[in-house]
């Protein structure tokens, strides 16, 4: 019908943006007492001195002493942004659909189901164990596959199969993130909102946002509209 509102998927970064000024590997590698180590790796990435795979590889393996209680405290003790359960809740109250898409470990991304989202999409990690007795295998029990780690690339490529998925189009899709690995993925939809961003998607992004409350960025796109 003419005017009838379509649907919209909107599309959320991890690291940086729903996580305030941290990502999900400096979180868990806090709790290890390896923040320094993965703050370097970090710091590499971001100068693309490191793929995603390497990066992965190289963090996969400061974390031998990782475990399901380790990633329960990183994710609990992490600085959210507020009101993001209240804003996925509103979405999908208004009958629009929300994901999360990030390069972190899907261990980590998934849990944000809890939280609303519904749908999670992260790099594929070893399973995490509840607990790593004394004497026993550390993690990883099984090597990391560099093949299952999202690129930014990937995130486009997750956004479309999304779309398909809910009968829409990249046309109806809003992005939230903050740094290089959302500039696909920003260049690609017609809505975006850079999030405490850096340079790299400032340019390319339909609003800006910088502070903590998901519920103000998100208005950004519903006053707009």
């Amino acid at each position: 019908m003419p005017g009838e509102r379509r649907p919209r998927l909107h599309l959320f970064d991890l690291d940086g943006t729903l996580l305030y000024g941290s990502a999900a590997s400096v979180e868990i590698s806090r709790q290890l007492g390896v923040d320094a180590e993965i703050r370097d790796l970090e710091r590499a990435f971001a100068e693309r001195k490191l793929t995603p795979p390497q990066f992965a590889l190289r963090a996969c393996a400061l974390w031998s002493a990782l475990n399901d209680e380790i990633v329960s405290a990183a994710f609990s003790a992490a600085p959210w942004l507020t009101g993001i359960p209240e804003v996925w809740a509103g979405l999908r109250a208004e009958g629009e659909r929300c994901a999360v898409i990030s390069l972190s470990p899907d261990f980590f991304v998934r849990r944000l189901q809890d939280w609303g989202a519904e749908v999670t999409h992260g790099s594929r990690w070893p399973e995490v164990p509840r607990a790593i007795p004394n004497g026993s295998t550390k993690y990883p029990a099984r090597p990391l596959d560099p093949a299952g780690i999202l690129s930014p690339s990937s995130k486009v490529k997750i956004a479309e199969q999304l779309c398909a998925q809910f009968g829409l189009r990249l046309e109806d899709c809003v992005a939230y993130g903050d740094s290089l690995s959302d500039a696909e993925l920003f260049a690609a939809v017609p809505v975006s909102v850079a999030v405490n961003a850096d340079h790299h998607v400032r340019s390319l992004a339909s609003h800006h946002y910088t502070g903590s409350d998901l519920r103000e960025a998100h208005g950004l796109v519903s006053a707009a509209r």
